[in-house]
C-alpha cells in the first residue's frame, strides 16, 4: 500500500513539474520589462523581440538587433521559438524565421540599426513605398549579424 501511495505522489509531483515548465514565450510588459542584452526598458512595441529556450526560459529584447547580437552566444539547438514585433501591428509578436525584415534609415529602432520586421511580403511592400530601404529574409539577417 505504501508503494502505491508513494508512486501516486511521485506521479503528481512529476505532473506538476511538467505543467509548470512552459517553453513558450512570455508577454512583454512594455514600459516595465528590461532588455536582456542592453538592459534598456522595453517601451517600443514595434521593434521588440523575444526568444524562449527549450528549458522554458524567455529572453526579452527592446530591439531585434539586441536579440540578434545576443544569439551569437546561444546554441541554436537550445532555442524553441524566436519572435519579433510586427511593425504594422504594434505589440503583436510573429515568428522571426518567417518574418520579412527592412533596414530603412527613415524608421529608427531603439538601438540605431533601423531594423523592423513585418508579417508578410504585402506588409513590407506597403511600408517600402513610403520608406525606402533594404529587405532581408531571416537567413539573410542571420548572415548580416554573423550568426551560426
Amino acid at each position: 500500500m505504501i508503494k502505491g501511495i508513494s508512486s501516486g505522489i511521485f506521479f503528481v509531483i512529476v505532473l506538476c513539474l511538467l505543467v509548470s515548465c512552459d517553453g513558450g514565450p512570455k508577454p512583454i510588459n512594455y514600459g516595465t520589462d528590461g532588455c536582456h542584452y542592453c538592459s534598456m526598458t522595453i517601451v517600443d512595441n514595434q521593434h521588440a523581440a523575444q526568444f524562449a529556450t527549450k528549458k522554458g526560459r524567455a529572453y526579452k529584447f527592446d530591439a531585434i538587433e539586441c536579440m540578434m547580437n545576443h544569439l551569437k552566444d546561444v546554441d541554436p539547438a537550445t532555442v524553441s521559438v524566436l519572435l519579433v514585433n510586427d511593425y504594422n501591428t504594434p505589440g503583436e509578436l510573429i515568428d522571426a524565421k518567417t518574418a520579412h525584415y527592412l533596414v530603412s534609415k527613415e524608421i529608427p529602432s531603439p538601438m540605431g540599426e533601423f531594423l523592423s520586421a513585418f508579417d508578410s511580403e504585402k506588409g513590407i511592400k506597403n511600408v517600402l513605398e513610403k520608406h525606402p530601404g533594404e529587405q532581408f529574409s531571416w537567413e539573410e539577417l542571420k548572415k548580416k549579424f554573423k550568426l551560426h
